[in-house]
């Protein structure tokens, strides 16, 4: 099996199936994904590393038709509720259409190559698709 490599440092691809880490405050609960050296809801500075839900809701989504040059368009960009965690992703798997989209949608975490450099090492990233 060729090298994996996450494209970002809280998708975790080790074991069965990837998931999302976020560092959690020990004092207010508060989420992050970056590195913090204090929260930005209590100001702590203790953090625990917590695993974070697969599934969840999408809460906001837009259609993105304009982007960076290279950039494929149309796509959508969602806010997704997973049982409390605000994840940022695209939703992928789905045609980017008003019709096929809706808040409160059931969505979960998948995982996709994004590309592969010239040792082999494959660079993985995450979206959200919808739950049949």
């Amino acid at each position: 099996m060729a090298s994996q490599i996450p494209l970002v440092d809280y998708l975790v691809l080790e074991g069965d199936q990837a998931h999302l880490d976020a560092h959690e405050c020990t004092a207010c609960g508060a989420r992050f994904f970056d590195r913090r050296n204090a929260c930005a809801s209590c100001s702590g500075t203790e953090f625990r590393t917590v695993a974070i839900d697969t599934t969840g809701e999408v809460r906001a989504f837009t259609i993105v038709t304009f982007a960076a040059p290279g950039v494929p368009v149309p796509f959508v960009a969602a806010v997704i509720d997973c049982a409390g965690t605000s994840v940022r992703a695209n939703l992928v798997n789905v045609e980017p259409q008003p019709d096929k989209l809706s808040l409160g949608m059931k969505v979960r975490l998948t995982t996709f190559p994004i590309g592969t450099d010239s040792e082999g090492t494959e660079a993985i990233g995450f979206g959200f698709e919808p739950i049949s």
